[in-house]
């Protein structure tokens, strides 16, 4: 179930002992995963550069529909712009709730992918009454490709403390996410007249309030405020520790390691 929405992850409940698995961390790692599932070593059409690593993290070549450990081997699970990518959906967050107790799952949300859509995502995900809503993208009306990623990814979130905030005060206009316990609940495909709706329908109000609840003054200035000091505490971070991967023949060279097949 779901149990609450990060700002990113930066923002989760993970423990200090937790051992974290990542399913498809591609170019950008979480710097607190221990094991990284890489399913595409060589190939970047499902993302935006090499595969990066950092020295303390292990990579193993799999993928999020078959992964190689145990039930409950791992406490906790990311997957970060991942689940939009997949073959069968069904059988990707299963096999997350299989190996950990909790995670945390980030996908485009239905208005994101159509302002900054990807040839290699295959699914539209909502997220609605705490349910991931996961609806096949060549389904959907509407065109899917004019990218205005330029404007709303490379420009205003570097341009604009507004535009910034807006993806933490109201984030699910753009991205889901959804950290879980115990079980992920989702629907693919969905057939009722209430879910399908928001992927076929124009939103009326009461839809859009669905996605984005009413706050009164109280609440939004607080969400605000909140919003800003995670920007601030997150640039503070960076600055002090300034962490960033590497890649494979980087850590390969450190390591003396090679990805387990």
């Amino acid at each position: 179930m779901k149990t609450r929405t990060p700002y990113d992850r930066a923002d989760l409940k993970i423990r200090k002992k937790d051992r974290v698995l990542e399913v498809g961390p591609g170019h950008a790692p979480s710097y607190r995963s221990n094991v990284l599932a890489e399913k595409f070593i060589d190939d970047n059409y499902h993302r935006c550069g090499d595969v990066k690593i950092y020295p303390h993290q292990s990579l193993v070549n799999a993928s999020g529909e078959n992964l190689p450990f145990k039930d409950k081997e791992f406490d906790y699970v990311i997957c970060n712009q991942v689940l939009e990518h997949a073959e069968d959906p069904e059988k990707f967050l299963t096999e997350l709730s299989r190996v950990a107790p909790r995670g945390y799952i980030e996908t485009p949300s239905l208005l994101g992918e159509f302002l900054f859509p990807k040839k290699s995502h295959k699914w539209v995900v909502l997220d609605i009454d705490d349910k991931l809503v996961v609806f096949e993208k060549d389904k959907m009306p509407g065109n899917y490709k004019n990218d205005y990623g330029e404007l709303f990814l490379n420009y205003l979130p570097y341009q604009s403390l507004a535009y910034k905030l807006l993806w933490f005060t109201d984030g699910d206009i753009m991205i889901n996410r959804y950290e879980w316990k115990d079980n992920i609940e989702f629907i693919v495909n969905p057939t009722d007249e209430y879910y399908l709706s928001f992927f076929t329908q124009k939103w009326d109000r009461n839809m859009v309030c669905k996605i984005i609840p009413q706050r009164n003054t109280y609440q939004e200035l607080s969400n605000i405020l909140s919003a800003l000091a995670h920007i601030i505490k997150g640039k503070l971070i960076e600055n002090m520790y300034r962490r960033r991967p590497i890649t494979l023949d980087e850590y390969n060279i450190i390591s003396n390691n090679t990805p387990t097949p």
